[in-house]
């Protein structure tokens, strides 16, 4: 063997030695590339800050708006609803009425009534002239005029139930069959008045 091979051989019983080296650049940049693209994925395809998911509820009672609902939680969620799009421009959505515009409709007599008749022949028939709100007459400039009669018989019946459990109100449900009795037995009369409401049976 010659002299030139036996030097390439480390010697016989050798240990091996320890050396330094530096990870090459381009392994570190791919490697902060690929983690750069990841999280971009990530965000577009996993729903995080996804403004399909996101972006559409203001609050997390604006959210149980659009929950299904079924039973009561479903007559109340749209009672609450059609009031606030129909009766609580002139009402309020706080029901405490409007000065010269609406009645209150919170603490009531004619709400909080043990029965609801009065109650439904208002929307059905519309109301002109003053009325004794709270142990106070009330005139207002338009009068009602008579919006349930664009509802459905369910759609007042959850109306008037809303209204009577709402705003410190504690009185019974009305049903859809309700409405439709009573509206068979309003027919199409002219807007009643404070007076001769106070004459029907509740």
């Amino acid at each position: 063997m010659s002299d030139e091979s036996k030097s390439s051989c480390p010697p016989a019983g050798g240990e091996p030695t320890v050396t330094t080296a530096t990870v090459p650049m381009w392994i570190v940049v791919l490697l902060l590339v690929l983690l750069f693209l990841g999280g971009v994925y990530f965000d577009y395809h996993s729903g995080w800050f996804n403004a399909k998911v996101y972006a559409p509820y203001a609050s997390a009672e604006q959210l149980e708006l659009y929950q299904p609902k079924s039973g009561a939680a479903a007559t109340a969620a749209q009672g609450k609803k059609v009031y606030e799009t129909l009766c609580g421009i002139c009402h309020g959505n706080d029901g405490m009425g409007k000065p010269s515009q609406a009645p209150p409709l919170a603490g009531s007599e004619w709400v909080v009534a043990n029965g609801f008749h009065r109650l439904a022949v208002i929307p059905l028939e519309g109301l002109n002239g003053p009325i004794e709100v709270k142990g106070q007459q009330m005139t207002f400039a338009s009068g009602m005029v008579a919006v349930g009669t664009a509802m459905s018989d369910a759609d007042l019946a959850a109306v008037l139930t809303y209204i009577r459990s709402s705003w410190g109100n504690k009185a019974g449900a009305v049903t859809a069959d309700d409405v439709k009795a009573i509206r068979a037995a309003v027919g199409k009369h002219p807007a009643i008045t404070g007076a001769e409401l106070k004459n029907l049976p509740e």
